[in-house]
């Protein structure tokens, strides 16, 4: 039932700008080593650019949008003078600062999601694991709407058809230029579970299959002798090509959501995920699960 899986929406025809998250996490990293490296404290450097040291700590962790004055500002206090590299930087700003395509339908999504889409396009190769609904980035349009109404249309939100849009333009990841990779484990209960009937369940499990075919996407399903040993409870892992990034793992619930980055705790998800695969079906295999659970629809 994860937000990932129940909300979003976007102009219809404009291609993704992918990326502008991920350049405002690799700049505020950058910052972060040079303020490091000239000896100067958070709050020196938020003095600097009139703001406290917990907003220089949020624009170091990307979480702010820069102000390229503040910037230039923090470069001559950090010691760098050299034009070409302030200009480099300045430039990094620009960029970081570019609107997400989602921009424009934060009115649908809470707060704590909108962090997540913008992790989303800029991963490199997402790790997914599901437990009761197909993944947000695989689903079909009426499943999509089934989530949304609960299986009751005559209560379908106002904003659902923009919710709707929003996770289609979320899916251009996996199909665009330099595709996504996105490795998805599923228990096998959410292949009967009749999530808007069975037309709609026949439908989505055609679509998995097909989307089984793309190199960049894998698919497998945990077999139920098996569901509910090593995990318990769904979770993604977002990977990134730029080095300064950290790996981050989203996990969900009713009334927001935990980004963990922290090493260690990365790594346990990481030994989880690898464990999933383990013990779920090979992509093959999988593959014939899904044939057979479409054949008893």
């Amino acid at each position: 039932m994860a937000e990932r899986g129940r909300s979003e929406a976007a102009v219809a025809g404009e291609e993704p700008t992918r990326g502008s998250t991920a350049r405002r996490i690799a700049l505020g990293s950058h910052l972060r080593r040079l303020r490091e490296a000239a000896g100067i404290s958070r709050a020196d450097a938020g003095y600097v650019i009139r703001a406290s040291d917990s907003k220089v700590s949020r624009l170091e962790l990307g979480r702010v949008a820069f102000k390229e004055r503040d910037v230039a500002d923090l470069l001559t206090t950090y010691g760098v003078t050299d034009a070409d590299e302030r200009e480099a930087f300045l430039d990094m700003v620009r960029q970081a600062n570019q609107p997400g395509w989602w921009r424009p339908f934060n009115d649908v999504m809470p707060n704590w999601f909108q962090g997540f889409v913008g992790l989303e396009e800029s991963a490199t190769r997402i790790q997914d694991y599901e437990l009761q609904f197909v993944p947000g980035l695989l689903q079909t349009e009426a499943y999509m709407r089934s989530i949304l109404t609960r299986g009751r249309p005559e209560y379908t939100p106002p904003d659902a058809e923009r919710r709707i849009t929003l996770r289609m333009k979320r899916q251009k990841i996996l199909t665009g230029v330099a595709p996504t990779k996105l490795w998805a484990v599923l228990d096998e209960s959410v292949l009967y579970r009749p999530i808007g009937g069975p037309r709609t369940l026949k439908e989505q499990l055609e679509h998995l299959l097909e989307l089984a075919l793309l190199p960049n996407v894998t698919i497998q399903i945990v077999p139920n002798q098996l569901s509910g040993y090593a995990a318990e409870g769904p979770f993604t892992i977002l990977r990134f090509a730029e080095p300064e990034l950290p790996d981050v793992v989203y996990i969900e619930h009713l009334s927001g959501a935990l980004y963990l980055d922290n090493r260690d705790e990365v790594e346990l998800y990481s030994r989880t995920f690898d464990r999933l695969t383990v013990d779920a079906e090979t992509p093959d295999r999988s593959r014939q699960l899904l044939t057979k659970a479409l054949a008893g629809i």
